[in-house]
């Protein structure tokens, strides 16, 4: 490099302006700056891998109900429902009655995937650099920061038609009433679409985010020469 600045310098002492401009033009140009564009779409990229290899897990049976990490579990208020039901010998009911919240959610996420997936084509990484230089799901969190608020409405009605397809409403109407029935308990009423339509979603984010992670920790999880590029400059 030094070579060739000395050398341009003694160019620009022999040669005009404009034959000055032609040589410099011919020098070689350096292509290996990596731009927003490409940032952003190495972004897409990676989010588009979560659904793909993680989001289709949540869509099979005992994807969220067996999945730890995203597992439904019982909003505070029927907590106490839960436990009144078991002590009064009707485990059983209370387990199925969690149990079909998780397929109402396995149902839904298959449903909605497109949802998400057009989400993540329509995203604008305004800064994807700050993004890639951040924190392991720092793409996800963007994602949802931009998508949650849209992708509830679009789900919920999704989620409202799963209850039904995996008979959900059925099992909580029997549950709570015969929880209501049951003399010196205050009635409960839960909004249970509202309820599993944010906790699925933020399934979907979670293992979106675990596709993330493994995309910036592991350099065999880089699957395009896009991704191994891009995400080189975090490493």
């Amino acid at each position: 490099m030094l070579k060739k600045l000395i050398a341009l310098a003694v160019v620009f002492n022999i040669l005009s302006c404009a034959e000055l401009h032609q040589v410099v033009n011919q020098l070689p140009q350096d292509t290996g700056v990596i731009g927003n564009d490409q940032i952003a779409s190495a972004l897409r990229q990676a989010l588009d891998l979560g659904i793909e290899k993680q989001v289709t897990k949540l869509t099979q049976k005992d994807g969220f109900y067996k999945n730890n990490l995203v597992k439904i579990t019982l909003p505070d208020e029927l907590l106490k429902v839960d436990k009144t039901l078991r002590d009064i010998g009707l485990g059983n009911l209370a387990d199925e009655g969690l149990k079909v919240l998780n397929r109402a959610a396995e149902d839904a996420v298959k449903e909605a995937t497109p949802i998400f997936i057009n989400a993540v084509k329509e995203i604008g990484f305004t800064d994807a650099r700050n993004i890639l230089m951040g924190a392991d799901n720092a793409a996800t969190q963007y994602l949802t920061t931009k998508t949650q608020s849209e992708l509830y409405n679009k789900f919920s009605p999704v989620i409202k038609s799963s209850f039904n397809n995996v008979g959900a409403d059925k099992i909580w109407t029997n549950l709570i009433s015969k929880y209501n029935s049951i003399p010196f308990t205050n009635k409960v009423n839960p909004d249970l679409t509202d309820y599993v339509t944010q906790e699925a979603l933020n399934g979907v984010y979670t293992m979106i985010a675990v596709e993330e992670k493994e995309i910036r920790t592991r350099i065999s999880s880089r699957t395009t020469t896009l991704l191994q590029e891009v995400f080189a400059l975090q490493d």
